[in-house]
């Protein structure tokens, strides 16, 4: 695979247990992407997994080493020690993180550091999770509503452009249930090499396909939802 391209997980097909998730977060990633320009930062990089969907001047992967994520095959250019982000004030024109925020135990903190080095009028674009089961333990340690998401950056000193739930209530539900039977029926299946390959492919593409035709059929709610997707600026007055 080429640096910067898709990989699957990420851009996956029906079959792929946590599809709903991430096809709702690629359209909405790429949706925004073409608001990011200049000097890009990528605050907790990792492969880069969205790389190609930006077309920036340069492109900077920043990442914590920590015992719950090994960063073997990674695309990291500068790591930094959880406090203190290694570049001067006022650096970047734009900065992107995906799926990193609900990691950072002290996202108050770091986020005034993420202010600091972009320049005035700079923009950020950044996903977090609302509905998953814990991940890369030991460092899980939030979940963000709405509200609480937009209230954090508007007491740091942005503005929320846009902001956008990936996903609705029913697609939630099921997916939720997806990722139960994958962590916790699958692992059983795999011991019978002759049905797992069909299990996988009759269980994910099945409650896939019933997520995306309930989802249309139920009544739309959105007070459960999968991902936060926010869009902000940095306040030109500060």
């Amino acid at each position: 695979m080429k640096k910067g391209e898709l990989a699957y997980e990420f851009n996956p097909g029906i079959t792929y247990p946590a599809y709903l998730t991430r096809k709702r977060l690629l359209a909405s990633i790429r949706k925004s992407s073409k608001d990011l320009t200049g000097r890009m930062l990528d605050f907790g990089c990792g492969t880069k997994p969205y790389f190609n969907l930006f077309k920036v001047e340069q492109y900077i992967g920043l990442d914590f080493e920590n015992p719950g994520h090994p960063h073997f095959n990674e695309q990291i250019d500068v790591f930094y020690d959880g406090k203190h982000i290694p570049f001067q004030d006022n650096y970047f024109d734009a900065v992107f993180s995906s799926e990193v925020f609900e990691h950072v135990f002290n996202l108050e903190e770091v986020l005034k550091e993420i202010y600091r080095v972009m320049k005035p009028g700079a923009k950020i674009l950044i996903t977090c999770p609302f509905s998953i089961c814990e991940h890369e333990a030991p460092n899980d340690f939030a979940r963000y509503s709405s509200f609480a998401i937009r209230d954090l950056f508007n007491r740091n000193g942005f503005k929320v452009l846009k902001q956008e739930k990936t996903g609705n209530a029913v697609e939630t539900v099921f997916q939720l249930w997806i990722m139960y039977i994958h962590q916790h029926i699958t692992p059983y299946v795999r011991k019978i090499p002759i049905v797992r390959s069909v299990f996988r492919f009759i269980t994910y593409t099945s409650l896939n396909i019933m997520a995306l035709i309930l989802g249309k059929l139920l009544p739309l709610r959105q007070d459960l939802y999968l991902n936060n997707v926010v869009l902000a600026e940095k306040n030109n007055l500060s």
